[in-house]
């Protein structure tokens, strides 16, 4: 797992979350950080916020999708902008899954399970 978010707080919340179930979790600070680490630690599952500096979610789920090394990794957006047109661009990128904050953290462990299941 990769927990990708600029807020510390939701970070940790959905790392020790994740954790608790089991899951090995590794966190980045925002997109680039994302892409940096995303090599070495080799994820199941991505959990990546939209709103971010330096790289938001949505160039770093392009990128991760333009990436034949990263290409099949799972990635949940998980966003305060629910709107029907956001929800949209994600599929148009391939995102697998969308959560919006603020959320039930049962709903975001049910998600990642059931993705990473699929990619196990």
């Amino acid at each position: 797992m990769l927990v990708v978010d600029d807020d510390e707080v939701i970070r940790q919340l959905i790392a020790v979350n994740l954790q608790l179930e089991g899951f090995e979790v590794f966190t980045a600070v925002d997109g680039q950080d994302c892409l940096d680490k995303v090599v070495e630690v080799a994820p199941d599952v991505i959990t990546l916020d939209v709103m971010m500096p330096r790289l938001d979610g949505w160039v770093t789920a392009i990128r991760l999708r333009e990436d034949p090394g990263t290409a099949h990794i799972r990635v949940v957006m998980i966003t305060a902008r629910a709107q029907e047109h956001d929800v949209r661009r994600g599929n148009e990128i391939g995102v697998d899954a969308y959560v919006t904050k603020p959320f039930d953290p049962n709903q975001l462990i049910q998600t990642v399970r059931k993705l990473a299941a699929v990619s196990g």
